[in-house]
């Protein structure tokens, strides 16, 4: 016992290896996913900063959308729209301070061919009064066109006459452009740079949207192009735009680059396709506007989408990794790493000595393991002999009621009818001539009916005499008498006839159903039964069902009750099985199927019956 104790606790040296190699696969473990955890989570703030600023962003486009609708509604609001009446409202808008990225906003009128020179003489009239000396404008670019669509009011004042006239249906893109505004009524956006304003990293683009004459319907397209008076449009610098939004994101080195990534029109005119624009880089300077992108294992990026009236937007954040940790970021892995050492040198010390416990129990246990079995076995068959004990007590039970029946009926019910016909014989040849003799022998005669009535019902109580007619006539004559006693309504479901079955068989059926009646009378409060008798692959089984209060908690097993206890041990004599449950709704179930061998046709011998170890009545 002592040496196996002392095998079962020594430390090897393949264990003393084995735990320290284990212990530092631990702690690398715990530093790479503490390390992962913490660059998850600064990730993930990264990426709660990038949508903040992009959300910040879209406030400030829907703010210069909302600037040109108000326009737009105070010039349909104007019977006449003149120079000083715009310059008024869009003087009243204080741009620089409410819409700091906004240089100019205009509004160009459609005129045609024949309404071409008046127009510029009114044009060149209303230029000069604005610039206080005389100003020749024209419609630029020059040439006859059927149709025009001129800049005629700027706000605020150009520098220079050179911004009025410009015809923006000259271009093919832009005049594409203009007519579908006009034909769907939206707000649109080029996706062009605008070169007269634009700088390296400070592009100016514009949008526009269209104007109709109020109180004319703009249900249909052909309606929206007769109430047609004109296109509104603003020009706003993309680096104003974004002016300090980069402040309001708390992380220090964060790069923002936006890009058009929509159709546009390059320098000669021509419609481009898949060719992002780039519109700001916060990198960006004028000597190299559109410097590479951040990439990299140290560097954070997301890539976010932005709306701007149609024209799809595409935002690129990036920023280092290091400028979202914290100096307690750079120790807590290796924190980590050393407590999983540490911690797995212990647990690996806890476990090696519960492992040798372990051992030490099992070498133990192995001493009393042989003993152990010996007594299982004996328990087992000592448990096998009370089974079969118990089988034939109940077959000599059986077989005794059965003899004393058959002895009540032969002798006493013999003579109980013997006696009947004397008494029978004596009342009537005492009719009428001894009228107290016959009185008497007529009270004999009622007592000896009622003992023969008592004494069929003693033999019917010991053993039916109906199971001498098969299973199915006794437990439809049992059931029967069960609801003329009780009251209670049965139903009895049999679909095989008559079924061949042993003596002991039978019996041991009949005697459950007998049981799970009487537990129905005393528990249950039922109102009705049904009985199920049924012949299913040479198993027969019985289901006795009812709507009573149900099983409670624990009943099966209540002290003092043998009912499903007795149930149980005469099925599993027989080979079956045995299932007491109760219903949802209330109600008892009571459920036993055993192998009766043979089918309807088929009855047991006598040899068979003593070959499964039953009593033979």
């Amino acid at each position: 016992m002592t040496t196996t104790l002392r095998d079962a606790f020594s430390v090897t040296r393949f264990s003393f290896w084995a735990g320290a190699l284990l212990s530092s696969l631990v702690g690398s473990l715990l530093y790479m996913v503490t390390a992962r955890s913490i660059e998850s989570d600064a990730e993930a703030r990264f990426i709660s900063h990038a949508r903040h600023a992009q959300s910040v962003i879209n406030v400030r486009v829907k703010s210069y959308t909302d600037l040109l609708r108000s326009t737009v509604s105070m010039i349909q609001s104007t019977d006449v729209l003149t120079h000083e009446n715009f310059h008024e409202f869009v003087r009243g808008l204080d741009m620089p301070r409410n819409f700091p990225a906004v240089d100019y906003i205009n509004f160009a009128i459609p005129i045609g061919e024949s309404q071409r020179d008046a127009y510029v003489a009114e044009l060149r009239k209303n230029v000069s009064r604005i610039f206080g000396k005389p100003a020749d404008p024209e419609i630029v670019p020059p040439g006859i066109r059927s149709s025009y669509l001129v800049v005629t009011f700027v706000e605020p004042v150009p520098p220079a006459a050179r911004y009025y006239g410009v015809d923006l249906m000259a271009n093919r893109y832009f005049g594409n452009k203009l007519f579908e505004e006009r034909d769907t009524g939206k707000i649109f956006s080029t996706g062009t740079a605008i070169q007269v304003l634009s700088r390296p990293n400070d592009s100016y683009l514009g949008m526009r949207m269209p104007v109709y004459h109020k109180g004319l319907p703009v249900d249909t397209v052909e309606q929206r192009r007769t109430a047609y008076g004109g296109s509104l449009g603003i020009a706003f610098s993309v680096k104003k735009l974004l002016h300090g939004v980069m402040d309001e994101v708390p992380v220090a080195g964060l790069r923002m680059t936006l890009y058009d990534i929509g159709p546009g029109m390059d320098v000669n005119g021509r419609t481009t396709v898949g060719k992002p624009l780039a519109l700001f880089d916060s990198r960006g300077t004028p000597a190299d506007p559109t410097p590479p992108l951040d990439a990299g294992s140290d560097v954070f990026t997301t890539t976010l989408p932005l709306d701007f009236n149609g024209r799809p937007w595409q935002t690129i954040y990036s920023v280092q990794k290091s400028a979202l940790y914290t100096d307690f970021d750079g120790y807590y892995p290796k924190l980590m790493m050393a407590f999983g050492f540490l911690g797995s040198i212990l647990l690996y010390a806890l476990l090696h000595i519960l492992t040798s416990s372990r051992r030490a129990a099992l070498a133990l246990a192995q001493e009393m393991t042989s003993e152990l079995r010996e007594s299982q076995a004996k328990l087992q068959l000592s448990h096998q002999k009370l089974r079969r004990l118990a089988d034939h007590a109940y077959q000599i039970k059986e077989m005794e009621r059965k003899r004393i029946a058959r002895e009540i009926h032969d002798d006493l019910g013999q003579s109980l009818l013997a006696l009947r016909i004397e008494a029978e014989l004596l009342a009537g040849r005492t009719k009428g001539t001894h009228s107290h003799l016959h009185k008497r022998a007529r009270a004999t005669l009622q007592q000896i009916d009622t003992t023969i009535k008592s004494v069929r019902q003693i033999i019917n109580d010991l053993r039916p005499t109906v199971l001498d007619l098969g299973l199915s006539a006794a437990v439809e004559w049992q059931v029967n008498q069960f609801q003329r006693r009780t009251g209670i309504r049965c139903e009895i479901q049999d679909d095989h006839g008559e079924i061949a079955l042993p003596d002991h068989c039978s019996t041991a059926f009949f005697r459950i159903l007998q049981e799970s009646l009487t537990n129905i009378v005393r528990h249950a409060n039922a109102t009705h039964v049904k009985v199920e008798l049924r012949l299913n692959g040479g198993w027969l089984s019985l289901t006795v069902r009812d709507n009573g209060c149900g099983l409670p908690p624990g009943g099966r097993n209540k002290y003092g009750s043998f009912g499903l206890v007795g149930i149980e041990e005469r099925i599993v004599i027989l080979g079956g099985t045995c299932a007491v449950f109760s219903e949802p709704d209330g109600g008892t179930t009571v459920m036993v199927s055993a192998p009766v061998i043979g089918g309807p046709e088929l009855a047991f011998t006598q040899q068979q019956e003593r070959g499964l170890g039953s009593a033979v009545i």
